[in-house]
């Protein structure tokens, strides 16, 4: 009785550990312009408003992206001087995460704009969960 309680466990473990398997990006990637993914982290951006993005920066892992765009209106001027933004996959929508909750540090003025490891350090913090390969290497 106790090897078949034991195989059930085990078994009950591999099954646990395959789908866990699964559903995880083994990495941090790019989504291809044109994809469905790029556009909903996109869209969740851009809201009601009627703007495209001119995208400097974008890397997706594990339902957490780190997006870095400027509005441009239809010519393709620039309509707002843009920025980075976190994003995050709840129940099959990206949601754009609030950025001011992340904590300042006096040391690191640029904050958001820079991605420091400061920064990346207080985000993970902040949200849970977020891998820290989404976002862009230090300028420094």
């Amino acid at each position: 009785m106790k090897t078949r309680l034991t195989s059930i466990f085990l078994l009950a473990c591999l099954c646990l550990a395959v789908a866990n398997a699964q559903t995880t990006e083994p990495a941090a990637h790019i989504p291809a312009k044109g994809s469905q993914e790029r556009q909903a982290i996109l869209d969740a951006l851009r809201g009601d408003q009627q703007v495209q993005f001119q995208v400097h920066f974008i890397k997706v892992h594990n339902g957490w992206a780190w997006v870095d765009t400027t509005p441009l209106d239809k010519s393709g001027r620039a309509t707002a001087e843009g920025g980075p933004n976190l994003l995050h996959l709840e129940d099959g929508k990206w949601k754009v995460k609030d950025l001011s909750t992340v904590p300042d540090d006096p040391r690191d003025p640029l904050g958001a704009e820079d991605a420091s490891p400061g920064f990346v350090k207080n985000v993970i913090k902040t949200f849970p969960g977020v891998p820290r390969d989404i976002f862009p290497a230090p300028k420094h």
